[in-house]
């Protein structure tokens, strides 16, 4: 893959659309350009946990945020890039229908935490729910 690719890549549990800026031999820098799956919340070293140290709240990756990523996260993409915001507000949509179909703890502080991000990214995004 080149600079200038545009790809698909995973950055902790989220997956993303993006545009390869830098090449190396062990990683790309890839430049976000839309959401395709919301993070999800809580400890990464002990998914579905709630009792942790510190359950994150985990945000999406920012809108042309540029991040080091492995070679084997990377794939490329053929297609239309979507909006951002709008690609951003159907990851948190999908990702909090999903927490809603089983009533576990995990389940219901994941949601809390994607109620504070969602306030978040309305005001960083200008973004209507």
């Amino acid at each position: 893959m080149e600079q200038g690719q545009i790809v698909t890549f995973f950055n902790k549990t989220g997956k993303y659309l993006g545009e390869i800026t830098g090449v190396f031999p062990d990683r790309y820098v890839v430049k976000t350009l839309a959401v395709l799956k919301h993070p999800m919340q809580g400890d990464l070293h002990n998914p579905k946990e709630t009792d942790v140290a510190f359950f994150h709240e985990r945000k999406a990756l920012a809108y042309r945020e540029q991040s080091n990523i492995p070679l084997k996260m990377v794939k490329p993409f053929e297609g239309e890039i979507p909006n951002y915001g709008e690609s951003l507000k159907l990851a948190v949509v999908k990702l909090r229908n999903e927490l809603m179909t089983q009533e576990t703890e995990f389940n219901l502080k994941s949601i809390e935490s994607l109620n504070s991000i969602q306030k978040e990214y309305e005001l960083m995004y200008n973004l209507k729910w």
